[in-house]
């Protein structure tokens, strides 16, 4: 399948770009950033020819430059806050840093020496931004981290549940093993909560365990016909593209066929997603239908723009009302919209409403309190950690699902939370 993917910088461009840095006595962009990297600090050493310096500016904050510069929403963070988007032109910090990251790496202008580790011993479950964050801060601070995954390979939704168009996997890749360059030692194929559990991972000798596992059950639409075949969730429509791409599937194994009709539920940014991918597929139409206006829609206004240009339709205020369908397939959905009640057309219906975290650790781990809707529950001193003592947890099993930037927010919060309670462990085991 082809897939494409926006032009770069050249490096004369990157560098006028942050020429146009204003270095302003209070950075907003800064603030934006949910991390708060330093701005101007790289956007200086890059106006100045230092890639390398401003890599290193980046790297105090983020151990996924690349990866943020390609997929953060930068119009409502650093870019949204720049005093220059008041004139329509902001600073473009997020291709700027895509530019420092990938120079960075095509010129192997970073050379990473893993450190000693005699802090302790962590384990990571999960290694999407929440578990990759967690296990390259804690390598960096003296840490042996081992990160399990239940995939045939690390990189989490970034891997699994970002199309290609939008997030090339060969960066994801560069980004995995540049962690793992810090001392990081990944486990794959192997899911804790049924292949393993935290009380064996304990049993090993791990000081401490960070539940970084992310909202993997999809939410569905409780409507009559919900039973039909061909009602598909996103997120496992774009978990088999992945795998088809990768030559572990066969294309019958991908739920959209071409030529097929295509209706998707919902606005995020897994829905413009699924949307897209759909049109790769050479689906005949895409139709994307959400219950609310176009100012409720929270995918962001950049993948929006880029759904409408591949020709997928938006049907604004459309609220499901049932499947329908001709003996076991789906065949339409039938909404009500501001035109009254009609059948949108469809031999798939991809659901894209949300998701919630899955209960295979936490039923199978004893003491970890989680509130109603299944999140976890975590504690301020130390930061993240559950109502089980050593057990953390961040990114979207806690907060709800969120940005990759927003997940890496919380996991550099809790990695310091986690730093603090094994040093008091050992300290106290001494």
């Amino acid at each position: 399948m082809e897939t494409t993917e926006d032009t770069g910088f050249s490096i004369a461009d990157a560098i006028a770009e942050a020429g146009r840095c204003l270095h302003c006595q209070r950075p907003l962009c800064r603030e934006g950033c949910p991390i708060e990297n330093d701005i101007p600090a790289f956007n200086y050493a890059l106006a100045q020819g230092n890639i390398g310096q401003a890599r290193e500016i980046i790297a105090q904050r983020s151990n996924l430059p690349a990866i943020c510069g390609r997929v953060c929403p930068h119009e409502t963070q650093c870019e949204g806050h720049c005093v220059l988007s008041k004139k329509g032109n902001p600073i473009r910090i997020g291709k700027i840093e895509r530019f420092i990251a990938d120079f960075d790496a095509e010129m192997h202008l970073t050379h990473i020496r893993a450190s000693r580790k005699n802090r302790g011993t962590v384990a990571v479950v999960g290694s999407g931004p929440a578990g990759l964050t967690v296990a390259g801060d804690l390598a960096r601070e003296g840490f042996n981290v081992v990160v399990y995954e239940g995939e045939r390979e690390p990189g989490g939704v970034l891997l699994y549940g970002i199309p290609e168009f939008r997030l090339p996997k060969s960066v994801v890749r560069r980004e995995v093993s540049t962690i793992a360059a810090t001392g990081v030692t990944y486990i794959t194929n192997c899911m804790v909560g049924v292949d393993l559990t935290l009380e064996q991972l304990f049993e090993r000798g791990f000081d401490a365990v960070f539940i970084g596992t992310g909202t993997a059950l999809a939410k569905s639409l409780d409507l009559p016909g919900a039973e039909l075949a061909g009602i598909v969730q996103s997120n496992y429509l774009l978990r088999m593209v992945r795998l088809f791409s990768d030559g572990n599937v066969g294309r019958e194994e991908v739920p959209v066929a071409e030529g097929e009709a295509v209706v998707v539920v919902g606005a995020g940014n897994v829905a413009m997603d699924a949307a897209r991918t759909a049109v790769m597929l050479k689906a005949r139409s895409v139709t994307v239908a959400y219950r609310k206006t176009i100012a409720h829609m929270s995918a962001s206004k950049a993948e929006y723009e880029s759904t409408v240009s591949d020709g997928v339709r938006f049907l604004w205020e459309t609220e499901p009302l049932s499947f329908e369908g001709r003996g076991a397939l789906v065949t339409g959905l039938k909404v009500r919209g501001p035109s009254g009640e009609a059948v949108l057309p469809a031999d798939k219906v991809l659901l894209a409403i949300g998701s919630r975290p899955a209960a295979r650790i936490i039923s199978t781990t004893p003491g970890i309190d989680v509130d109603s809707a299944g999140y976890v529950i975590t504690k301020e001193r130390p930061y993240g950690m559950t109502t089980r003592k050593g057990v953390f947890a961040g990114g979207d099993v806690v907060h709800k699902p969120a940005t990759v930037v927003l997940a890496m927010k919380e996991a550099k919060k809790v990695a310091a939370g986690i730093a603090s309670y094994v040093d008091a462990k050992k300290l106290l085991e001494e």
